[in-house]
């Protein structure tokens, strides 16, 4: 499961004022469907080769270290590597602990529980970046927005329903482990992208991605087959090309047209659920999915309404 990125939203909002193209709406919502393509795709790989007994940590390594081909050709060709150098390494440090322990959680929710279940309860992850921000950053949160994340959660009580047969008790809550890293990363992407543009974000999150997978080699990696080492290979250049198509739509259309859109991820999961594991989403996953994505675009229709004020 990606990072819902790790995404870029927020960083690419910054990254498009400083670096304007000419908008059009109709491409950004068509790179936006596209990048969530890739999400479901990316999510799909990282739970076959999970399941085919590589560890979480090793599918981390491949997952970052090959994104950084379509990363760095992007940087390369749109802003230069002079853009690298930044002068804040403990903020870099910091969101990418966040973010990969999201990452890592999210990964291994894909191995106990239907891929489409996972990707249903990643969808909270803007309710609890509501929350976080008014713990956090001592954001005002006003009724409404309240109203809203209370809402939502009860739209993940409804997905969450147990389910002996998926291991639903300790996957459930690696899954909602990975929405609140989630979270965590975007409010740490928010202080940091004051001074930081998102590709270098992006850049230095990928290192940090590629580094810990690494790291974990003496701890048991296993010598995966050629077709097992292909997926791994194209989780990388899938993660890498669907996050750049993440800041593009937001380069070419507002936040608020393309990201409802996001929720197309879970048609694209569940197709691909139910072509390679035959799975059937429950309909209370449905539901739940259902009550948490028109939670999660009110906050977002708020946030817009606030912003233009």
């Amino acid at each position: 499961m990606p990072e819902p990125v790790p995404d870029p939203t927020p960083t690419a909002g910054a990254y498009a004022v400083a670096h304007p193209v000419d908008q059009n709406p109709g491409l950004g919502i068509l790179l936006r469907i596209l990048a969530m393509a890739l999400m479901a795709v990316l999510a799909a790989i990282v739970k076959v080769c999970a399941e085919r007994g590589v560890p979480v940590l090793e599918i981390l390594f491949f997952r970052n270290a090959f994104a950084f081909i379509p990363v760095l050709i992007y940087i390369w060709r749109t802003t230069g590597l002079s853009i690298l150098r930044t002068r804040r390494p403990g903020a870099h440090l910091t969101r990418s602990a966040v973010g990969l322990t999201g990452m890592i959680c999210g990964f291994t929710a894909l191995n106990l529980l239907p891929l489409t279940q996972t990707i249903a309860i990643s969808f909270s992850a803007p309710l609890f970046t509501v929350a976080l921000s008014a713990l956090i950053l001592k954001e005002p949160v006003g009724l409404h927005r309240w109203v809203a994340v209370v809402v939502g959660f009860a739209g993940v009580l409804i997905m969450v329903h147990p389910d002996p047969r998926q291991f639903a008790g300790v996957g459930v809550l690696f899954a909602i482990a990975a929405a609140v890293g989630s979270a965590g990363a975007m409010i740490a992407i928010r202080e940091i992208s004051r001074t930081e543009p998102g590709p270098t974000i992006v850049f230095y999150f990928t290192l940090a991605g590629a580094v810990a997978g690494l790291a974990s080699l003496p701890f048991g990696w296993v010598l995966p087959g050629p077709e097992v080492l292909l997926l791994l290979i194209a989780s990388g250049l899938i993660g890498g090309t669907g996050q750049l198509l993440l800041t593009e739509a937001i380069r070419r259309a507002p936040v608020a047209v393309v990201a409802p859109f996001d929720y197309t991820q879970l048609v694209w999961a569940g197709v691909i659920g139910f072509l390679i594991w035959g799975e059937t989403p429950a309909m209370l996953t449905l539901i739940g999915a259902m009550v948490v994505a028109a939670s999660s675009t009110y906050i977002l229709w708020r946030e817009i309404g606030r912003s233009r004020s």
